[in-house]
């Protein structure tokens, strides 16, 4: 079977998390992805804790399918050699701060001209414009500008447990990079494609903007203060998750416990007094049993009730396992390697597992050479520490 970008070239100039997850998605459909990185140094990720017994841990899960080559985009010698790559790209996608790639002398207006059909795709943390373009900032400050922080939590902030401008902008990355590839079809050209994490968390937030404009500023139901979604403690220490919004599913989960008389104050109406004290009669309820003998009554119950459950759990739930999500890759250094799949199911175009993630620099002598250096060449550029 064909995979759906396969023949597709991309350079990616990209590091560290965000941005090694968009390229990753793009490899498992099947597009030749070539790691641009520094001589020495590399992505990032490769070398910061938790490391196995030389990478990264999590940079083994992100650049699966991707080739590695060593240039210093400082040196001439290495601007050459990405400007004969770009010849043949049809994308090149960058996470460098406002202004470094044309500083370089690598801008779009410079590449655009070697390659027409080049998509330049250019992530950020504030994008290309705007009074933030050159601030530094991480995660948390991204969500904290775009109002989804203050939204967690009842009476304080709760940092997320996973970074969600990190993730969110390598899915918006790939979606606005797969959008330019069926454009280009239409229109004949690349384009530069200008996408910032800020931007990408006020899109996210559009429930409680929605909330916002409609005048419930103060709207708390799906953030703690709602007894019919909200995590209950059981008898060992263990939690499991309500999320029974509509009326048919707590009906049934009060049922299950055996207390039909919870059905009517499901919620919508209660006074916040009346709120917490259905809430913290949940928690005496929930506190009686233990989590298993709880999903054991519940499983033939109609309910949105599901365990919280550790990361190692989650690894080894049949739900998972059952989807084909978890598969082992052999690594020449690492040996075997857990990944998680493409959580996207094809029926004529699937993921594909090609090879594991590049040793630094792995590919850069095939690659010179596939673009027609000779030897001499390849060990002059080395003398130049170009790669």
């Amino acid at each position: 079977m064909k995979s759906a970008l396969e023949g597709i070239k991309i350079l990616d100039l990209s590091r560290m998390l965000p941005f090694e997850y968009c390229t990753m998605i793009l490899a498992d459909l099947g597009a030749d992805v070539l790691k641009i990185e520094e001589p020495g140094i590399g992505d990032y990720m490769r070398w910061i804790p938790p490391t196995l017994k030389e990478e990264n841990a999590i940079f083994l899960l992100m650049n699966r399918n991707k080739q590695s080559v060593t240039l210093n985009l400082r040196k001439e010698g290495a601007k050459e050699v990405l400007c004969d790559l770009v010849a043949k790209a049809d994308v090149l996608f960058e996470s460098f701060r406002p202004g470094v790639m044309e500083k370089l002398g690598l801008g779009y207006e410079v590449l655009s001209k070697i390659n027409p059909n080049l998509i330049y795709c250019s992530s950020t943390g504030y994008g290309q414009t705007g009074d933030y373009r050159n601030e530094p900032g991480h995660d948390l400050n991204y969500i904290s500008i775009a109002g989804i922080l203050e939204r967690t939590g009842l009476k304080e902030p709760v940092i997320p447990g996973i970074p969600i401008a990190d993730m969110t902008i390598g899915v918006y990355s790939s979606v606005a990079i797969l959008a330019a590839l069926l454009a280009r079809e239409r229109i004949g050209k690349g384009q530069y494609i200008d996408i910032s994490m800020t931007d990408c968390m006020l899109s996210y937030n559009s429930a409680n903007i929605g909330d916002y404009i409609a005048g419930k500023r103060e709207k708390a139901e799906l953030r703690g203060e709602a007894p019919y979604y909200n995590v209950y403690q059981t008898k060992d220490g263990k939690w499991l998750s309500v999320g029974n919004i509509e009326e048919k599913f707590w009906e049934d989960m009060c049922r299950g416990m055996e207390r039909p008389d919870l059905i009517e104050r499901h919620g919508f109406g209660l006074s916040d007094e009346e709120k917490e004290a259905l809430r913290d009669e949940l928690k005496s309820i929930f506190a009686g049993k233990t989590q298993a003998e709880w999903l054991k009554i519940f499983e033939d119950k109609d309910t949105c009730i599901t365990p919280v459950q550790t990361v190692e759990e989650a690894l080894n739930a049949p739900v998972f396992n059952q989807r084909d999500m978890i598969f082992e890759m052999d690594h020449p250094k690492e040996g075997k390697i857990k990944q998680i799949a493409l959580p996207i199911k094809f029926s004529e175009t699937p993921a594909v597992k090609r090879s594991p993630p590049p040793l630094l620099g792995e590919h850069t002598e095939e690659v010179l050479k596939g673009l027609g250096y000779d030897d001499a060449k390849i060990e002059e550029l080395r003398k130049e520490n170009a790669i």
